[in-house]
Formats: structure tokens, C-alpha cells, sequence
């Protein structure tokens, strides 16, 4: 049995010799088991990589990302270098926008406009380069057919670009006619100077950063947190559109709005259509951000926000342009207008019908408005928001009034003593004493802010006061003869009483040198009543904004002239420049005169700032005054015109006489901006601007 069991390496030699020699070679059991043992070597010419291919699945995906980011590397220089074939990407919801389309044309337009005679070389060779890249994927009929197509698109966009250019420039020509009208009506400017004003002070913004020991620079964010307002703008963008940089209430109010956004966590750019004035520089300070140019720069940066807010009537021409642009772009333009008279509906009216929403600053503004639009037959898309202007957080500061910059070392007990600190300050500036009540007004100087006719009224309130001061003196006449007649009767009885006790010779004042003593007194009082008054007047007038770019020169000249005329009165007139720091102004000041000519002020933002200030208004009754001033409660109202300057000469006098009354009047309208033109109030009814017109 032992020999019987075969080791494990002989079987095998066993096996293997019995397969390869005790078979034969031709037998198909041969040829089985060879097959079995050794694959052929002519498998491993094509089916073998494809086999080794297929089961390599990572070979497989990588070959697929490549093909997948050379797919969106051509379709993105298709994009960048073909503007032929860019449109057929812009597509929502299968169906080609038409804003989208128009844009891409308006971009070919303008690049054609702007090419010369060696660019058009360039141009040929810009096509030979995109034939070349199409060779790549398509035949080489299809491409001369779309190079000839192209070609054709070209010309036609040049005949295009010839007729829309000839339109820009017929624009551009019409505006620079008006602007060059513009200048020539507002002139040479005058010199800033004493020798033209007389009396020329300010501004007071040291004064004002040494006395309140606070300056704008530290200023904050005055932002609500917890505000809809800043829950809305939150991470929004905004195009704020300004038609000027004058010191004025438009500028000045869209320039705070910005900085409400601001502080309120948005992105701000600003388009300034007229750069002349002094706010630039404020921006800058704000951090404002301003766009370089009016035209395209302008146009893309308003495609990119949630919400254009045009500030002025003026922003009418920015506004067609814009939407020639982007014909889509009204749904996004709130437009808060700023003016009330006729010229500025005209200028609008084109485009009134194609903006989202308007903003007027009051009822009366408001239904004049919409009574021009149904005149005109024109229909506005939606129902007009009134938005009043309001108080600023740093004039309330200053006031007294509580606001978002009050801490608890800067309380409004505070700020009041250190208000009456700046009162005396800038009124020793002035040269005026506490008996002396200083009149203001502070507007662009212009026919329709009727600082000539205040001056009118001045000047009667002054000469009705010199006639009273006259006959209340004329009436103490007699009553000085009498003195005199009882002086005399003393004299002499003393004279005799004293030769009666005494024997010595006395000198005795004769009645005639006595009498000339009184007679010179009353030449004195004489010379104070009369005509060449050399003492200083109880009335003083405050005039501002001196070097405005608002400001009519012709207007200023013809003021300058009624002064020289009338010797005395340019005595009491004080000028004082333009500037955004008004607190010392409004803090000197004792009575506000808002004198808007024709159809009022639209609002009268330095109405309430002065009502802030406890002071009393003497305004027009017409325009947005009559809707803030009620009278004989918070000011007094006199009629347009030059019929109404004896009006507002008999409630200069009346304020004049009666001090307590002007303290009355200015704590009403205090209490009236409090409850209804702080910041918080306007900023409320923003919120409806926002929801009605901002994307979602």
C-alpha cells in the first residue's frame, strides 16, 4: 500500500506529462487543453484594451470632466468674443427677454458709434478671427455663410448706429443750449467778500465744534435696528440720483437719505447729474460712493440695484435716457420730486407714465401734480406717496430734541445749555445785545424765495417804527415844558430864601444857560428820532446763502442796490455764506421769514428746522407753509406779492414788541415737529416706497 501513495510533486509531474506527450497534437482534446492553459496572444490586439477600457472606471470619468470643462471653456469664450451669437444664450423660460435683448444691441450700437477709420480695420480682422474659431465645429459652407451674415448684421448695425447717434447728438445739443442757458441766467458769480456785502459772517462750524464740544466727524450710525426701514435695505443696493451738489433741500435731503442707508447696512452709489455746489467734498466725507459719469457707467451700475430713487424734477432727461437704455428699468425708479411749479411738470411729463412710483413732500404738491397729469391725459401707473422732509439727527441733537446721538453724557439738558452757550457765542460775532431781535431767512437767493421783498418790508417796519418812536415823543413835549417852567419857579425861590439867610453874594445859574442844557438834551433825543439814525436798530435782518450756486446774480445785484438806496437799512442787514452747518444760525436766530413767492414752497425743509429751534415763522400763505405754520399758533402768515409786505412789516413790529409771544409761537411749533417731522416719522412712510417699487 505504501508504494501505492504518490507524493504530491510527482502527481504533478504525472499530470503534466500525461497532457503533453500522451496526447496528440491534432486531437481536439489537445487543442482544449491548450487553450485552457495559455490564451492566445491575438486577444490582446483589440478586444483586450477595450475590455481593460471598460473595466478601468476611473479612466472613464476623467475623460468625461475633460470633455465637460472644454465644452464650457469654448461656450465661454463664444460668449466673451461672439456678440452675434451672445442673445441666444439670454433666454428665460424658453422664450428670448426682450431687455436683455435690447441692452446687447445698445452695447453694439455704441461700440460701432465709437470706432474710426483704423478701427474698422481691426474689425475686419475681428471677423476673420471668429471664421477661423467656427472652423472648429462647423463646415466650411456653413461658415462662409455665417461670416456673410454677419457682415450684413454689421452694416446694419452701422446704418443703425448713424441715425442713433445723430439722435444722442441732437440730445446731447439740446442740453448743453439749456445748460449754457442755465449759466447765463444765473451770471458772473459776486466776490464773497465784505466789500460786497457789507457784513458778511460765517460760517460757524469751529464755533460750533468748540462750544458743543461734538462735531459731525463723530458721528456715528444713527441707523434704527430695529426698524422695517432696516430690515428692508438691509444688504440692498441703491442708485440715489442727484440733479445738483448746491446747498439746497433737494441735494441736501437725498444726500441724508443716503446716509441713512448707509448706516443702515446697504450699498449706496450716487449719480450726480450737475456737480456744481459744495456737497461733493460732504460726500466724500460720508462715504458716499459717487459714479464717475452720468452716461453708461450710470446706466449699468442702475441695472445692478434693487432701487433708483431720482431726487428732483431735473432728473427727468437721466431718467428718458436710462430707460432708452434699459426699457425695463421703470419698475425700478421711484421718483421724488421736488418741486412745484409748472416748468419742472413740463420737463417731466415725458416720462412721468414710465417710472414705478412718485414721492411729493405735500398735499398741495400732490393734487397739483395729478391735476397737470389728467390735464395732459397722462395716466401714472400707481397712486403718488407723500413723504414730508424731516429734522436731521444732528439739529435735533443740538436742539435739545431727542434723537439717536443723546448718550448718557450728551443729554438733551445738556445740549440745551450748551445751545444757549453758542446763542452768545455767534450773536457777539454778530455784534448784536440781548435787546436786539435777529430776523432770519435762509434759502437760495432767487425771485422766488422773495428776499427782495423782504427787505421792503424791513425797511417800512423800520420807518413805521422811527413815526411812532416820533410822535410818542412829540406827545412827552409838553410834559418837558412844564419841567421846565416848574424848574424855573424853583430856582428862584431858592435864590430868594438864600439872600434872605445870607448876606454874601451868590453865582446863580440863569434860566438861559439851564434852558440851553435841557435844549441840548432834547437835540440829542431830536437827532435819535430823526431821518440819520446813529444808534443801533432793535431789527436785525440775517440773509443767507451768500455764494449759493442757486443763486440769481442779477437777483443779488438788484438786492444790493435797493440797500445802497436806502442809506440806514444796509445797517441792519447781516449776510452769511452757504454751508450745511446751520445749528449756530438757527441757535442766534429769534424769528424765522419764509417769503416763497407765486405758488409757495413746495415744503419748506428750513421751516421746520427753525420750528425746531423754538423759532417763530413768518411765512407766505400759499405752498407747503400753510400746511406746516398754522396761524396765530406756531407763526404768522402774510399774502404773496408786494401787496402782502405791509403785512409782514405789522407781524415783524408785533413780534418785536411783544418778546413772550415769540417764545410762545416757538414752543408750539417745537412741539409740533416732535410729533410729526422727525426722522423716525419719514422714514416710516419710506417703508411703503420700499415695498411698493423694490424687488423682491
Amino acid at each position: 500500500m505504501e508504494d501505492l501513495r504518490l507524493s504530491p510533486l510527482k502527481l504533478g509531474s504525472f499530470k503534466s506529462s500525461l497532457s503533453g506527450r500522451s496526447t496528440p497534437r491534432g486531437s481536439p482534446t489537445s487543442r482544449r487543453v491548450h487553450s485552457g492553459r495559455t490564451p492566445r496572444r491575438e486577444g490582446k490586439g483589440s478586444g483586450g484594451a477595450v475590455q481593460w477600457f471598460r473595466s478601468n472606471r476611473l479612466l472613464y470619468w476623467l475623460l468625461l470632466i475633460t470633455l465637460w470643462t472644454y465644452l464650457g471653456f469654448y461656450v465661454q469664450s463664444r460668449w466673451a468674443h461672439d456678440d452675434d451669437n451672445k442673445v441666444e444664450f439670454l433666454r428665460f423660460g424658453g422664450k428670448l427677454r426682450e431687455d436683455v435683448l435690447h441692452v446687447e444691441q445698445n452695447k453694439r450700437l455704441d461700440s460701432v458709434a465709437n470706432e474710426n477709420s483704423h478701427a474698422l480695420v481691426d474689425t475686419t480682422n475681428i471677423v476673420r478671427i471668429g471664421v477661423n474659431k467656427r472652423m472648429h465645429v462647423t463646415l466650411a459652407k456653413k461658415e462662409d455663410d455665417t461670416s456673410q451674415r454677419s457682415l450684413s448684421s454689421r452694416r446694419r448695425t452701422r446704418k443703425a448706429s448713424r441715425s442713433s447717434r445723430t439722435r444722442i447728438h441732437s440730445k446731447q445739443k439740446v442740453r448743453k443750449v439749456m445748460e449754457t442757458k442755465d449759466l447765463d441766467e444765473q451770471g458772473q458769480e459776486l466776490p464773497n467778500t465784505n466789500v460786497t456785502y457789507n457784513k458778511l459772517f460765517g460760517p460757524f462750524g469751529s464755533l460750533e465744534d468748540r462750544v458743543l464740544e461734538w462735531s459731525p466727524q463723530k458721528r456715528s450710525g444713527t441707523c434704527d435696528r430695529k426698524s422695517d426701514f432696516k430690515r428692508l435695505v438691509w444688504s440692498r443696493r441703491f442708485v440715489l440720483l442727484f440733479h445738483e451738489l448746491s446747498m439746497t433741500g433737494a441735494p441736501i435731503s437725498m444726500m441724508e437719505l443716503a446716509s441713512e442707508l448707509l448706516s443702515c447696512g446697504a450699498t449706496v452709489y450716487a449719480v450726480v447729474l450737475s456737480r456744481r455746489g459744495g456737497l461733493l467734498q460732504e460726500l466724500t466725507r460720508r462715504r458716499i460712493k459717487v459714479v464717475e459719469d452720468k452716461g453708461e457707467l450710470s446706466f449699468k451700475t442702475a441695472m445692478k440695484a434693487d432701487l433708483v430713487i431720482a431726487g428732483s424734477a431735473v432728473c427727468a432727461s437721466w431718467i428718458d435716457q436710462y430707460m432708452d437704455h434699459h426699457p425695463a428699468g421703470g419698475s425700478q425708479i421711484a421718483w421724488w420730486v421736488m418741486e412745484n411749479r409748472r416748468e419742472y411738470f413740463d420737463r417731466a411729463k415725458p416720462v412721468l407714465d414710465r417710472v414705478k412710483l412718485l414721492i411729493f413732500l405735500s398735499e398741495v404738491q400732490s393734487k397739483q401734480w395729478i391735476t397737470w397729469c389728467e390735464e395732459d391725459h397722462i395716466k401714472l401707473r400707481s397712486q403718488p406717496v407723500i413723504v414730508p422732509l424731516s429734522v436731521n439727527d444732528e439739529l435735533a441733537f443740538v436742539a435739545g430734541i431727542y434723537s439717536s446721538l443723546n448718550t448718557g453724557t450728551l443729554t438733551q439738558e445738556m445740549m440745551k445749555e450748551k445751545r444757549q452757550k453758542l446763542r452768545e457765542s455767534v450773536r457777539t460775532e454778530f455784534g448784536l445785545t440781548d435787546k436786539d431781535m435777529l430776523v432770519m431767512s435762509l434759502s437760495s437767493i432767487n425771485p422766488g424765495k422773495g428776499q427782495l421783498l423782504l427787505l421792503e418790508s424791513v425797511a417800512l417796519a423800520l420807518e413805521r417804527e422811527q413815526e411812532q418812536e416820533q410822535v410818542a415823543k412829540s406827545n412827552q413835549q409838553p410834559k418837558i415844558k412844564n419841567l421846565n417852567g416848574i424848574r424855573k419857579e424853583k430856582i428862584s425861590l431858592s435864590v430868594k430864601h438864600r439872600l434872605r439867610g445870607s448876606s454874601r453874594k451868590m453865582k446863580i445859574t440863569s434860566p438861559a444857560t439851564d434852558n440851553s442844557s435841557v435844549l441840548s438834551a432834547t437835540g440829542k433825543r431830536k437827532l435819535l428820532f430823526s431821518g440819520n439814525v446813529t444808534r443801533k436798530q432793535d431789527l436785525k435782518l440775517l440773509l443767507g446763502s451768500v455764494g449759493s450756486k442757486s443763486n440769481k446774480v442779477a437777483y443779488v445785484k438788484e438786492m444790493l442796490s435797493f440797500l445802497s438806496n436806502n442809506g440806514n437799512l444796509s445797517n441792519s442787514v447781516l449776510w452769511t455764506p452757504a454751508t450745511t452747518r446751520v445749528a449756530s444760525l438757527y441757535s442766534a436766530a429769534d424769528v424765522y421769514v419764509t417769503n416763497s413767492q407765486g405758488v409757495g414752497e413746495t415744503f419748506g425743509r428750513v421751516t421746520i428746522e427753525a420750528m425746531a429751534y423754538g423759532l417763530p415763522v413768518l411765512g407766505t400763505d400759499a405752498g407747503g407753509t400753510k400746511e406746516i405754520v398754522e396761524h396765530n399758533v406756531t407763526g404768522l402768515l402774510h399774502p404773496v406779492g408786494r401787496a402782502g409786505n405791509k403785512f409782514l412789516a405789522q407781524n415783524l413790529l408785533f413780534l418785536l414788541r411783544n418778546p413772550s409771544t415769540r417764545l410762545q409761537l416757538g414752543s408750539q411749533g417745537c412741539e409740533i415737529v416732535e410729533k410729526m417731522y422727525m426722522k423716525q416719522h419719514m422714514y416710516k412712510r419710506f417703508v411703503d416706497v420700499l415695498v411698493k417699487c423694490m424687488r423682491p
